[in-house]
């Protein structure tokens, strides 16, 4: 795929952690007066960091040390630490990129990277409780399994409306329901159509169409991209 934004429909079916787009520029010099390479963070997860080194996007793992010479030392969801040259500099996700022509703001946008298994994950919540969504694109809405249902105290037999869906398993019942809220890390929609399936499917919650179409996906190189409109 194209590094060119698309729709959410336009992703292949199964996108899916998280990394939140924080952006920290930092202009490094060596002590003879050479510019070392400035270094962004864009994502992070633990053990690994999103970097933008020089303008191009770099995933190290701890204790790797990238072409550009910067070596990443430590990486949490939090976090990340990084040495180049002889410079060592903390960077955080709460960090915000200054300029002298724009004035501070949060960008409404996650930057994710895939796991082992190339699926992206994102932690986030439904009606204020804690989710890990799968973000899947091929799911028509937001899914949740029973379990999770009643973790979060939802009334999906009172409140929603009943119906059948089909599974690896075959036909399950399902319920039809509304949450009042979904976020994903610092995206967050108002009344999002769900379905909650009686059953243990799906493992882990979907992050479908139904939240994803107010979005714009973009795909650059590994990393997944998704952009409030």
């Amino acid at each position: 795929m194209s590094a060119s934004e698309t729709s959410a429909r336009g992703v292949v079916p199964l996108l899916p952690r998280i990394v939140l787009a924080g952006c920290l520029l930092m202009p490094l010099v060596c002590a003879q007066g050479r510019p070392l390479p400035s270094v962004t963070l864009q994502g992070l997860f633990p053990g690994r960091a999103v970097l933008l080194i020089d303008g191009t996007t770099r995933i190290l793992a701890v204790g790797a040390v990238s072409p550009e010479g910067v070596l990443l030392l430590e990486a949490d969801p939090e976090r990340a630490l990084v040495r180049v040259g002889e410079e060592m500099r903390e960077l955080s996700l709460e960090s915000t990129r200054y300029s002298l022509n724009q004035t501070r703001r949060a960008l409404a946008s996650l930057k994710l990277v895939p796991e082992d298994n190339g699926h992206y994950f994102v932690d986030g919540t439904i009606n204020g409780g804690s989710v890990r969504f799968l973000v899947d694109a091929g799911a028509t809405v937001v899914a949740i399994n029973r379990q999770t249902a009643r973790r979060l105290g939802l009334l999906y037999r009172t409140d929603g409306k009943a119906g059948r869906i089909e599974t690896a398993s075959g036909l399950v019942d399902a319920w039809y329901v509304t949450f009042e809220s979904v976020s994903a890390r610092t995206l967050t929609l108002k009344r999002v159509e769900g379905v909650v399936v009686d059953g243990e499917y799906p493992s882990t919650a979907l992050l479908g169409q139904s939240f994803l179409n107010a979005f714009t996906l973009k795909r650059e190189g590994p990393v997944l991209e998704i952009l409030g409109r």
